[in-house]
C-alpha cells in the first residue's frame, strides 16, 4: 500500500460532513461498548474506557489481541460492529484533531515522495482537501520538522529514512495537523534504544502541551516505565490503570495464558511474552 493510500485513510473522513466542535465537558476520548466482529471471529468485545487530555496510554496484549483494530476504530478509519467512539463528545468523523500513525510495515516506503510532502498531508484538514498549500502552511511544516530534529531532511525521499526517522516524520505530520490526540500503532517495533529515546523525548514535550497519545506496544517493561496508564487487552479489556495495577500477574496470565513467562527479580516480577513481536496480526 502506498504511503498516500495509507495516510489518506485519516483525512478522507474530513470530506464527509461538518467539522465538529469540541464539547468542553466531554473527555477527549470515550469508548462505549465497542465490539468488532469478523467472519473469522471477534476482534474486540465490549470495550469501554475514557482518556483525559495530556496523558500517555499504552495498549498491550498478545498478538491478535485487537490492539491495531482498537487504534483504527478510534481513528475513525474502521467502523465498529457495535458500540461507539466519541472524540470530545462526537463521532471521530469530522474531527481534524486526531492523528493516526500506522505501522511502518503497512506503508510502501518506495513511493516517490519527500518528507515535507508527507508532513504537509497533516495540513489537509486545515486547508481543505482540494486547496493548494500557502506559504504559511509550508512554514508550519518546516517548524514541525524542526521540532522532531528533521528540518534538514525536508527534501529527502522517504525511502532514505531510518526507522526512527520515519516515526519522527509521522509525529511531525501530527504536529502540522495541530493534533490533540495522536494514535500510534507499534511505533517502537524494530527501533534501537537510541531511536526509541528520541521519540519519547518528543512525546514528553507533547504531554507538556496537553496532547494525548495512545500507543500500542508489545514491550511490557516499556509500558510500565514510560506511560501514565496501561490498557491490557485480549479482545476484551482486561485492565486499565497504573502499570502496577493493570499489569498485575493475575491480569497478565488472563491476557497471555501459557505464552507468558513470569520471573522473580529483586525489583519484583518480570513478565515477558515468548510469542512473535514483529507487529500486530489483526485484520485490516
Amino acid at each position: 500500500m502506498s504511503i498516500f493510500q495509507e495516510l489518506k485513510k485519516t483525512t478522507r473522513h474530513l470530506s464527509r460532513g461538518q467539522v465538529h466542535d469540541h464539547d468542553p465537558n466531554a473527555p477527549i476520548l470515550r469508548a462505549e461498548n465497542v465490539s468488532v466482529h469478523y467472519e473469522s471471529g471477534n476482534a474486540l468485545e465490549d470495550i469501554s474506557f475514557e482518556l483525559i487530555p495530556g496523558e500517555r496510554i499504552a495498549i498491550v496484549g498478545p498478538n491478535g489481541a485487537g490492539k491495531s483494530t482498537l487504534i483504527k476504530v478510534v481513528a475513525g478509519v474502521q467502523t465498529p460492529s457495535s458500540g461507539k467512539i466519541q472524540i470530545f463528545g462526537h463521532h471521530p468523523d469530522g474531527h481534524i484533531c486526531i492523528a493516526y500513525v500506522p505501522q511502518r510495515t503497512q506503508v510502501d516506503w518506495n513511493f516517490p515522495v519527500t518528507v515535507a510532502d508527507v508532513v504537509m498531508m497533516g495540513r489537509v484538514g486545515k486547508m481543505g482537501l482540494f486547496r493548494n498549500p500557502k506559504a504559511s502552511d509550508w512554514q508550519i511544516v518546516q517548524k514541525s520538522l524542526e521540532v522532531v530534529s528533521m528540518g534538514r531532511l525536508a527534501k529527502r525521499q522517504i525511502d532514505e529514512l531510518s526507522g526512527g526517522q520515519q516515526q519522527r516524520m509521522f509525529i511531525a505530520r501530527a504536529l502540522a495537523q495541530e493534533a490533540e490526540l495522536i494514535l500510534m500503532d507499534e511505533p517502537m517495533t524494530g527501533l534501537d534504544v537510541t531511536s526509541q529515546d528520541e521519540i519519547f523525548k518528543i512525546l514528553d514535550q507533547l504531554s507538556k502541551e496537553n496532547v494525548t497519545v495512545l500507543i500500542s506496544l508489545h514491550d511490557l517493561k516499556m509500558a510500565s516505565e514510560r506511560f501514565d496508564r496501561v490498557i491490557l487487552l485480549n479482545k476484551e479489556l482486561l485492565a486499565i490503570g497504573l502499570a502496577e495495577d493493570a499489569l498485575h500477574p493475575d491480569n497478565l496470565l488472563k491476557a497471555y495464558g501459557g505464552t507468558l513467562q513470569l520471573l522473580p527479580t529483586d525489583k519484583g516480577m518480570l513478565a515477558f511474552d515468548d510469542t512473535c513481536c514483529e507487529g500486530e496480526h489483526d485484520h485490516a
